[in-house]
């Protein structure tokens, strides 16, 4: 067994507020510890053991101050088929869960959540996706059977690590409907620029490069063309692994 420490910093400054945030993680054999610090002193806490049932993975996560915010997580994981659980760790708990099954060509999945303190379903979601070495396409029925979403990934030039996104949303309730297309490059083995653009008007950039083994410095930046006066947005993401 070895043992793995790693420290994340981020930080994104919006208009003249500057918010950011620590993560430490922890890994010693089959645990794992996740602590996150943020700007206003919130800790969050997340456990996760592997092996104390086959094929199964066990999550304990918790927020400070917050102590209503406990939650278990049950993952069972075989070859063609994943079953997700969580429950809160509270008097009336919420209770969520998940499932998946397919092959490397073809997924089916779909989500649950009930709320028993108000006997209500919270969430109710399905999807199907289909996969291919050079392209990936998914059908997303989210919100309720609200909204649905279809995406589609290409794979332009694996060699070069270029990558072209579509996503196009359709809203039942309104008629709405809205797209964001996306893209990855690699300009070279250690640095990825990934882009954005949606019909909002939004357009971001990311820059993320692997200045050594395993240690990532990523800039980030947004700009909305609808909101004149409205600042750019600006962030910096520093991660530290041995």
């Amino acid at each position: 067994m070895s043992d793995y420490a790693g420290l994340t910093a981020n930080g994104l400054k919006k208009d003249q507020i500057f918010v950011g945030d620590i993560n430490t993680l922890y890994k010693s054999g089959n645990t794992t510890v996740d602590v996150k610090v943020d700007t206003y002193s919130n800790v969050s806490t997340k456990v996760t053991r592997t092996d104390i049932l086959p094929n199964t993975k066990i999550a304990c996560s918790f927020k400070i101050p917050d102590h209503k915010s406990g939650k278990l997580d049950v993952q069972y994981l075989l070859p063609h088929a994943a079953i997700d659980s969580s429950i809160g760790l509270n008097p009336a708990p919420l209770l969520e869960l998940s499932a998946t099954i397919g092959s490397k060509d073809l997924s089916l999945g779909g989500e649950i959540g009930f709320d028993t303190a108000s006997s209500l379903l919270t969430k109710y979601n399905a999807g199907i996706s289909f996969n291919k070495p050079d392209f990936s396409a998914a059908l997303l029925l989210t919100d309720k059977g609200q909204t649905l979403k279809a995406t589609y990934i290409h794979d332009v030039k694996s060699s070069s690590g270029t990558m072209v996104a579509a996503e196009l949303t359709h809203r039942f309730s309104t008629l709405e409907n809205s797209f964001t297309l996306g893209s990855a490059h690699s300009i070279d083995p250690h640095t990825v620029v990934k882009t954005r653009f949606s019909d909002s008007g939004k357009a971001a950039l990311i820059w993320q490069r692997e200045w050594r083994p395993k240690s990532l410095i990523t800039f980030s930046g947004e700009y909305d063309s609808k909101a004149s006066s409205a600042a750019p947005k600006f962030g910096l993401a520093l991660a530290l692994k041995p």
